[in-house]
């Protein structure tokens, strides 16, 4: 199996910690060996989250400047700020809809125009999937469940070794019970935006 290296970042509470646990989750599931590390940072108070997951025979749970197969971002801004970790053939997916920084909420500072942070990205990455993942978790009934579209749209390119079943059966098992619906058909959303 070759090895596959996936970064996932978010800002603090939009459930990058879940989305990395379903995975995982979903490997051992499908008896497929996975490293994992995550990076919490400033995350109760807004900040970035990193979950680095390495699937295959890996010697470290790390992911080198360059190293990433996979970027999956959950806020464009925090996606380009881990674009060092790709390189040429990287593929990028990553939610369009930002979630401004404090300082730009409150116009202390600017939120960088959507259109140049694509080009940026692009510059360092083989290619881009971006989509508004946040109305696609609205419309999934939680606008908390952008981390199951993102992951629908994860499973959708077929880069992961984990099925897209085993990732449904680790949300139906391994998730709280009363989100287990909403989370299913946010993953459906994602699975099917990007399928097509």
């Amino acid at each position: 199996m070759n090895v596959i290296r996936l970064m996932i970042v978010a800002v603090g509470g939009q459930g990058n910690l879940l989305a990395a646990k379903v995975l995982g989750e979903a490997a051992l599931l499908a008896d497929i060996p996975f490293r994992m590390s995550e990076i919490h940072g400033m995350a109760q108070r807004g900040g970035v989250v990193e979950s680095a997951m390495i699937f295959g025979d890996a010697k470290s749970s790390l992911i080198s400047d360059g190293e990433a197969d996979i970027l999956a971002g959950f806020e464009p801004l925090e996606t380009l700020r881990a674009i060092g970790k790709c390189n040429k053939k990287t593929v990028v997916i990553t939610n369009s809809m930002p979630l401004p920084p404090f300082a730009a909420a409150v116009g202390q500072s600017a939120y960088p125009d959507p259109d140049e942070l694509q080009k940026l990205i692009l510059e360092k990455a083989g290619s881009l999937n971006s989509f508004d993942a946040t109305t696609l978790a609205t419309e999934a009934g939680n606008v908390m469940a952008v981390n199951m579209v993102i992951l629908g749209a994860l499973a959708a390119t077929g880069l992961l070794p984990v099925s897209a079943e085993n990732i449904r059966e680790t949300i139906r098992n391994k998730t709280r019970r009363n989100f287990v619906a909403v989370n299913l058909k946010a993953f459906e959303l994602g699975f099917t935006t990007q399928s097509r």
